[in-house]
């Protein structure tokens, strides 16, 4: 059928109704997969390691003994903190892949959100954005 002038493009609209169905019919699998996301990553030393769930939340953490000998207990926990940013990075790529399979870009644009604001962000990221107005 040839566009009208004036009148909206019909088929563009069926065609984002086709894809929120397809994408809503493939939820439980979608979450599924987001549930089955983990993020792990080690310090540069290879001394820490830590893994985190779907959403960031700490669920294993490895300290070899050996960063016990060092009595400097300020760069422990700032190697501990760096190392769990990186697994959440870890599992918010692999979240944003799942979602960027399933989800179709003008779906995700019509959130209004980019999901990667939520999704592997570190809390304490998250909270300065959204105090600096950038979030």
């Amino acid at each position: 059928m040839a566009d009208v002038p004036g009148r909206p493009d019909w088929s563009a609209l069926h065609h984002m109704v086709s894809d929120l169905r397809k994408a809503t019919s493939e939820l439980p699998e979608i979450q599924r997969r987001m549930l089955s996301v983990t993020g792990t990553a080690w310090s540069p030393d290879g001394l820490i390691t830590a893994v985190v769930g779907p959403r960031g939340h700490l669920m294993e953490l490895e300290i070899d003994p050996r960063a016990l000998r060092r009595p400097d207990s300020k760069a422990l926990s700032a190697t501990i903190l760096q190392t769990v940013r990186a697994a959440i990075e870890d599992a918010g790529r692999q979240s944003t892949e799942v979602l960027d399979d399933v989800l179709p870009g003008d779906l995700r644009a019509l959130a209004g959100t980019d999901v990667r604001t939520f999704v592997g962000s570190h809390d304490a990221d998250v909270r300065a954005r959204a105090e600096d107005g950038r979030g």
